[in-house]
């Protein structure tokens, strides 16, 4: 299966899943970014004791794949439908995102480093 997803089809699916439940009462951006921040504390839990090396190697136990291929799909979901909420292109939002961090994070001064603070 590809890699490739199509966003606007799938705001039509998961905004066809909520007319179907009359969720759409609850589907507003506040309620969505809370239920998309619990599913990232989801994820986080997947890896809150493994170490790094244990992180690393995790896509090999099927049950940890299976369990964070899951919380991935809960975040995209909600991300997704806070978009539809908004009005927000991803496509653009992504590629206007991509253009600032390139200038905020110019390769040549911060290659190799974690830092978030550099002298430019």
């Amino acid at each position: 299966m590809s890699d490739l997803i199509d966003i606007d089809q799938l705001k039509k699916t998961l905004q066809d899943f909520a007319d179907q439940r009359d969720w759409q009462k609850f589907h507003n951006p506040k309620n969505l970014a809370m239920a998309l921040a619990g599913e990232a504390g989801e994820l986080l839990e997947i890896f809150q004791w493994l170490t790094e090396a244990e992180s690393i190697q995790a896509h090999q136990d099927p049950d940890i794949h299976k369990h964070t291929s899951h919380e991935l799909a809960d975040i995209l979901l909600y991300l997704i439908r806070i978009a539809d909420q908004m009005k927000i292109n991803l496509s653009q939002a992504i590629h206007d995102k991509l253009i600032l961090n390139n200038r905020k994070y110019p390769a040549e001064l911060v290659r190799g480093s974690s830092k978030k603070k550099y002298d430019q």
